[in-house]
């Protein structure tokens, strides 16, 4: 599988010998409840997320190059594994990462090797982003990797939590990352 490369970070697949370092991280409600999911509830919990979820095609740890420590993740889902139905051509960008690391600019950067990743390995032709509309760090994410806003949806069931959310629906085009990627 492939492996990214920025100059502060490394997105590999995730492996089971990853689920301390994973269950370190969510298990922090403030991490998983605002992206959807709840927060691990053991190490075993996290190592199965890796066999069940975080094995998925283009799927990634994002990893600290200066102590091999996976710290978040990044991802992209296809078709009906999107928050909405996703059409040929188009993918899902989801990210998070540990509290510790916020505000460091590491999700932005993992965030555009595989933006990059989607459209000159993969050939889509936009991809989208969503998040709950409450989360403005995410927003800022979406912002920085140059995600335009789309829409709003309101009374969105999230299963994973059973609760009902309004979510912001942001979308960045091949030919809006052709723009911002000339030097």
């Amino acid at each position: 599988m492939t492996q990214l490369e920025t100059e502060r970070l490394l997105m590999q697949p995730w492996e089971e010998a990853d689920a301390e370092a994973l269950f370190r991280y969510a298990q922090d409600p403030a991490i998983g409840p605002i992206a959807g999911w709840p927060p691990h509830t053991s190490v075993e919990n996290s190592r199965e997320i890796i066999r069940d979820v975080l094995s998925a095609p283009e799927t990634y740890a994002v990893v600290l190059k200066e102590s091999g420590e996976p710290i978040g993740g990044v991802g992209l889902l296809f078709g009906a594994a999107g928050t909405r139905p996703l059409a040929a051509g188009e993918a899902e960008l989801g990210y998070w990462v540990g509290k510790p690391h916020w505000g460091r600019g590491y999700i932005p950067e993992a965030s555009r090797a595989l933006i990059r990743r989607a459209f000159d390995d993969l050939g889509m032709q936009a991809l989208w982003c969503v998040c709950d509309n409450a989360n403005a760090q995410s927003k800022r994410v979406m912002e920085k990797c140059g995600f335009a806003f789309h829409h709003r949806e309101e009374n969105v069931p999230c299963e994973l939590m059973g609760d009902v959310r309004t979510e912001s629906f942001s979308r960045l085009t091949r030919e809006r990352w052709d723009e911002l990627s000339r030097p």
